[in-house]
């Protein structure tokens, strides 16, 4: 069983936290279903956007983590912005977090687009 949206998204906040970086819901999504969008913003000004895998990436003994993938990396804040505008229009009840971290390595699943 996979957690609740608002819950995976208050536990990585809380966690960006506790690493000493920044967090922040941009956009409340469903509270139990919601696709999660994350915003990683760089020192360089520049961000990357991860967003849920595509349903492929789910094996039938699936363990209930939520799994992510690259949508941009390196990107210019307003190429970032609309591709989730598009999204948004597509999912209104997605959500968005912002995180300001130097590394996301390790605080949520990504699969390998290979």
């Amino acid at each position: 069983m996979r957690l609740r949206s608002d819950i995976f998204v208050s536990a990585l906040t809380r966690r960006v936290f506790s690493l000493g970086g920044f967090a922040a819901v941009e956009h409340k999504g469903a509270d139990a279903a919601g696709a999660i969008f994350i915003r990683h913003r760089h020192r360089d000004g520049l961000e990357t956007l991860y967003g849920p895998a595509p349903q492929n990436f789910f094996d039938e003994e699936d363990d209930g983590d939520r799994k992510f993938e690259t949508r941009l990396t390196a990107a210019e804040p307003q190429a970032v912005a609309d591709l989730v505008g598009r999204e948004r229009r597509f999912d209104p009840d997605l959500w968005l977090l912002e995180l300001e971290v130097d590394a996301v390595a390790g605080l949520f699943v990504m699969v390998d687009q290979a």
